[in-house]
C-alpha cells in the first residue's frame, strides 16, 4: 500500500491512479476476427497492476536491484520450493551462471574442470547447452523421446561413462522430463543435475515443482514465457555453496555478498586476507570467480513481482488451452502425432507441439505456411538436432547413440501456442483451421 501523508506521496498515489487510467484507455483487448486478427504462439499478458507497480519502482529511480528484486527473489524462491533464488538478466544468463557455479572452487574435489562430460539432450534451445561448451567441458548428446519431447531417460544411462559429472537438460515445452528418474541416475553415479525449467514454471512432479530435484533451477522471463518482466531469469538452489557461487559469478565474480547499496554486511569488509592481497583489502573489490555483472534492474523485478499474482491463473489457462487443442485435434492422429505428458507429472504447458507421421499427405512447411498465411503463428523445437547447427561445426562434443527422434524433430515438427492471451475463440481457430488444411489434402490425395 502506498503511504499518502506525504505531499510527495500523495502525488504518487495520484501518479499510479492514473496510470490505471491509462492502461484502460490504451491497452484495451481488441476484437478477435478469425483470419484477420493474429493468433500468436506466446505474448505479454498483463493488467493495471503490471503498469502500476512498474511506476512505482520508477519513481524509486533506484533503476539496479533494490527493494522489489529482493521481494521479487523471496516470493520466487518461496513458490519453487527452494532456499535461495537469484535473478539475472535472462534464462539463458542463468544457465550460464548455473553451470559455471559447478565449477566454483567453493564445491572442492567435485569442482568440474575442463574436459568433464556433461550430458544433454540433442534437441532444445542453444543456450542450455551453450554454457558447457563455454567452460570447456564436453557435452555428451542423446536421443529425445517423442511425444513428449524431453530426453530418453535409457539413452541418458547408456551414456555415463567415468567422464561424466553432471546432467543439464530442459523440460521441454513446460512437460517435465522423468525427473524422478534421471535425478536417481544422479544420485547413483555422483552426478550434478541442472534443470533448465525456462519454459516450465509452474510444472510439478509429485506436487513438487521441478528445478528442485536437481541442485539448480533456470528460469526465464523473456514476454514469451509463463510470466514476463521484459528480460530476465533466475537460477535457485537450496545448497549453500551452490548459491554463494551462482551469486558471485552473477555480481563480477566478487567475494563479498552486500546487496547495492550497502556496506560492510560482514562487519569485518577491511579485515579479510585472501588471494595474494594485503590482509585488509576491501572487501568489495576481492574477487573470487571469473564473474559478470548479469544483474536486473528494480523495475523488470517489479513486473515480475506483480506478475507472481497471477501465476497461478496463468498456467491454469496454458494447460486450459493444451486440453482444447488435444481434445479438438484427436481425430487427426492418422495424420499427426499429438503430444504426451510424461507419466506421473503436472505440465505447465508453453506450447502444443505437433509432428507429422512419415506418411501424412503434406509436408511440414506445407501445413505451418498454411497457418501462418491465416495469421496463426507457429514455432518449430527451437534448435531442432543442436547438431546440425552451424555453429557446431568444429566444436568439441560427444554422441551417445543414435539421434533418431530428433532429426524427426528438424524435419517434422512444430508448435503452436497455448499462453494466456488466447481463448476458446482463437483455440477454436486454430482447430478448424488445421482440420480444413488436414481434410483438404485428404481429399487431393484421394482424386
Amino acid at each position: 500500500m502506498t503511504d499518502a501523508s506525504t505531499p510527495a506521496e500523495a502525488l504518487r498515489a495520484q501518479i499510479l491512479d492514473l496510470v490505471s487510467d491509462y492502461h484502460r484507455l490504451a491497452h484495451g483487448t481488441e476484437r478477435f476476427v478469425p483470419g484477420e486478427t493474429p493468433t500468436p504462439v506466446s505474448g505479454r499478458v498483463y493488467d493495471a497492476r503490471d503498469m502500476r507497480m512498474l511506476v512505482d519502482s520508477a519513481l524509486d529511480f533506484w533503476l539496479t536491484t533494490g527493494r522489489f528484486n529482493a521481494a521479487f527473489e523471496a516470493r520466487l524462491s518461496a513458490y519453487v520450493g527452494a532456499r535461495k533464488a537469484l535473478t539475472v538478466n535472462s534464462g539463458s544468463s542463468a544457465n550460464l551462471v548455473a553451470c559455471a557455479a559447478l565449477t566454483s572452487h567453493l564445491l572442492r574435489d567435485r569442482t568440474l574442470k575442463p574436459g568433464d562430460e556433461i550430458i544433454t539432450c540433442a534437441t532444445g534451445f542453444p543456450t542450455t547447452v551453450n554454457p558447457i561448451l563455454l567452460f570447456g567441458m564436453v557435452p555428451v548428446f542423446v536421443d529425445v523421446d517423442l511425444p513428449t519431447y524431453n530426453i530418453d531417460v535409457a539413452a541418458v544411462e547408456a551414456a555415463i561413462t567415468p567422464k561424466t559429472r553432471a546432467i543439464m537438460v530442459a523440460h521441454t515445452l513446460g512437460n517435465p522430463f522423468d525427473v524422478r528418474a534421471i535425478s536417481a541416475l544422479c544420485a547413483r553415479h555422483d552426478l550434478f543435475l541442472i534443470e533448465d525449467c525456462c519454459d516450465a514454471l509452474g510444472a510439478t512432479v509429485d506436487g513438487r515443482h521441478v528445478g528442485t530435484f536437481g541442485d539448480i533451477g533456470t528460469l526465464s522471463f523473456y514476454p514469451a514465457h509463463h510470466i514476463t518482466m521484459g528480460e530476465g531469469g533466475a537460477a535457485f538452489t537450496s545448497d549453500n555453496h551452490l548459491a554463494k557461487a551462482i551469486e558471485s559469478f552473477r555480481d563480477w565474480g566478487r567475494d563479498c555478498y552486500c546487496e547495492p547499496g550497502r556496506d560492510n554486511s560482514c562487519n569485518k569488509r577491511f579485515g579479510w586476507r585472501l588471494g595474494d592481497l594485503p590482509k585488509g583489502y576491501d572487501h568489495k573489490y576481492v574477487y573470487s570467480h571469473l564473474g559478470f555483472n548479469l544483474k536486473i534492474t528494480d523495475m523488470q523485478a517489479a513486473v515480475g513481482l506483480a506478475q507472481m499474482d497471477r501465476l497461478d491463473g496463468f498456467v491454469a489457462a496454458r494447460n486450459r488451452n493444451f486440453n482444447l487443442l488435444k481434445a479438438g485435434l484427436g481425430h487427426l492422429e492418422d495424420r499427426l502425432i499429438l503430444p504426451r505428458a510424461t507419466a506421473g507429472t503436472q505440465p505447465s504447458w508453453f506450447g502444443f507441439p505437433l509432428t507429422l507421421r512419415a506418411d501424412a499427405p503434406f509436408t511440414r512447411d506445407e501445413l505451418v505456411i498454411h497457418l501462418n498465411a491465416r495469421k496463426i503463428g507457429t514455432r518449430l523445437l527451437f534448435g531442432g538436432n543442436l547438431l546440425r547447427q552451424p555453429y557446431m561445426k568444429g566444436r568439441n562434443y560427444r554422441v551417445s547413440g543414435a539421434l533418431r527422434n530428433a532429426d524427426i524433430v528438424v524435419d517434422r515438427t512444430f508448435w503452436i501456442g497455448v499462453y494466456p492471451g488466447l481463448g476458446e475463440a482463437q483455440i477454436g481457430h486454430m482447430i478448424e483451421t488445421i482440420d480444413a488444411f488436414c481434410r483438404g489434402t485428404a481429399t487431393q490425395a484421394a482424386e
